[in-house]
C-alpha cells in the first residue's frame, strides 16, 4: 500500500479509508532490514508450504475464522472474543495463503446456526490451478445450499 498509494497520502490522508492510511503508514515505516526479513520469512514459509502439499493435492479450510459481520461495519473487532489489534487480522487465514502464490479459490460452504453464510478456501498445487477449479466446481454441485439465500444483516449505526 505504501508503494501504490504513499505518494497521495499527503493531499488525501483525510479522504482516504483508516484502514488505509494505517496500512500505508506500516509500509512507509519499514526498513530495508526489514523488508528483507519479511522476505527471508516469506520464502521460509514457501518452503514448509511446497513441501506439505508434496503430500497432498488439495488443502481445504476456512477463509475466515470469524462469522460474518453487518455490512455497515468496515472490519470485526474481535474474533471468538479476543479483540483484535488491527483490521488484517480477521483475514490472516486467506492472506497467509495469498504471500504464498499457490493457485486459491473461495467458494460457499453453508450457513451457521444463525443463517450467516460461510465459506471454505480451496489450496493446490502450484501451477495446478485446473485441480483447483475442478474441486470447487465438483463441492458447489454437490451443495445442498446452492437454492438457499441468507438474510439481509444490518445493525443501527451510531451517527
Amino acid at each position: 500500500m505504501a508503494a501504490l498509494h504513499g505518494d497521495r497520502l499527503a493531499e488525501w490522508r483525510e479522504a482516504m479509508q483508516k484502514g488505509l492510511v494505517w496500512n500505508i503508514e506500516q509500509g512507509i515505516a519499514l526498513t530495508a532490514r526489514d523488508i528483507g526479513r519479511a522476505e527471508k520469512l516469506r520464502s521460509v514459509l514457501w518452503e514448509r508450504v511446497r513441501r506439505f502439499m508434496e503430500r497432498y493435492e488439495l488443502l481445504v479450510l476456512p477463509t475466515v475464522a470469524g462469522k460474518p459481520f453487518p455490512v455497515e461495519q468496515p472490519y470485526p473487532t474481535e474474533l471468538q472474543g479476543k479483540r483484535l489489534e488491527n483490521y488484517t487480522q480477521w483475514f490472516f487465514l486467506t492472506y497467509a495463503l495469498s504471500v504464498t502464490g499457490l493457485p486459491v479459490i473461495s467458494v460457499p460452504a453453508g450457513f451457521t446456526r444463525d443463517g450467516l453464510p460461510v465459506g471454505i478456501q480451496i489450496v493446490g498445487r502450484r501451477r495446478q490451478e485446473a485441480s483447483v477449479l475442478r474441486a470447487a466446481a465438483a463441492f458447489e454441485a454437490a451443495a445442498p445450499w446452492a437454492d438457499h439465500i441468507p438474510p439481509v444483516v444490518t445493525s443501527v449505526v451510531a451517527r
